[in-house]
């Protein structure tokens, strides 16, 4: 009997932190959120909030636009002085695209003040 055990071991980080993060899709969350990780969620809700209404705006401003520029270029003989107000109402939207993000990301920031403030004072303290 003469046989000759080898261990062999290899350790990755990055492979590692790959695996964890492939595994953590499959797995059913913890329903435990930290502190912490609630402070972030609600910091995030703002502004994908504000995002969404921006976006919105911008895309609606964007086909108005569009449409108008349409109206312009197909129909001339029978759209083009309409054509031309819809391309300035399009501009209008597309411009109040970023006041919008500001208004909104600004409400949400006044709604959530309590619990953000509740929160970080219960993480500082």
């Amino acid at each position: 009997m003469n046989e000759k055990k080898k261990y062999s071991y290899s350790y990755s980080a990055a492979e590692n932190k790959e695996i964890k993060r492939i595994r953590e899709k499959y797995t059913e969350p913890d329903e435990r959120e930290t502190k912490l990780e609630q402070l972030r969620r609600l910091d995030e809700s703002v502004n994908k909030s504000a995002m969404a209404v921006a976006l919105t705006v911008g895309i609606l401003g964007a086909l108005i636009l569009g449409f108008g520029m349409s109206c312009v270029m197909v129909w001339t003989d029978k759209m083009f002085v309409p054509g031309i107000i819809f391309g300035i109402i399009g501009i209008a939207v597309c411009a109040f695209a970023y006041p919008a993000y500001k208004i909104k990301a600004s409400k949400k920031r006044k709604e959530i003040a309590p619990l953000i403030l509740k929160l970080t004072d219960e993480l500082i303290k």
